[in-house]
């Protein structure tokens, strides 16, 4: 399948609340699946949510093992994620650098719950729950606020930290990362 456009800040669609899948088993639901892990691969992404590539559902994808746009991040099982629901099993939040291929070129330092439980289905239909900490329930919130139109900008609390990732990297607030977004 075809690597799609990503949609970029400032797009009024990445603004929009997404509309919950209904449909499973479908060509349709099969193709976008594809279409979606092939552009995160090809953007070396974490993750990616359907509205990124123009797709107002509740679908997200994630996971990787060995991503050089975190390299010191922990490996996270692949996922598709249809429909999620996140509950929170700590107050306890954490800041750390983000990014985003639909930000491409700016970092922020974000919080984000430390501890979570998320929910949904996966490609065939069928529910499955999870309980995460760390780096992959980041992933997991970042790529669930694209189903409600948030940007990872508008949860920045320090705009100090909200920077072009090579000034950030120039000036030693962020280790240097090998690749391009």
């Amino acid at each position: 399948m075809p690597v799609k456009k990503v949609l970029r800040m400032g797009e009024p669609d990445l603004l929009q609340e997404s509309q919950a899948v209904t449909d499973f088993n479908t060509t349709f639901l099969e193709e976008l699946l594809s279409d979606m892990w092939d552009t995160m691969h090809a953007e070396n992404g974490a993750g990616l949510a359907a509205p990124q590539i123009g797709v107002n559902l509740r679908v997200v994808i994630f996971g990787f093992e060995d991503n050089p746009r975190y390299p010191d991040a922990p490996d996270i099982p692949t996922t598709v994620l249809i429909n999620p629901k996140i509950s929170l099993l700590t107050d306890e939040t954490e800041e750390n650098w983000e990014g985003c291929l639909s930000v491409p070129g700016l970092r922020a330092m974000v919080p984000r719950y430390t501890h979570i439980r998320y929910s949904g289905y996966n490609e065939k239909g069928e529910p499955f729950t999870r309980d995460v900490t760390g780096f992959h329930a980041r992933v997991v919130q970042h790529e669930c606020d694209h189903l409600d139109g948030i940007l990872y900008p508008q949860r920045v609390t320090d705009m100090k930290s909200f920077g072009f990732r090579d000034e950030l990297e120039k000036n030693g607030l962020l280790v240097a990362q090998p690749c391009d977004d």
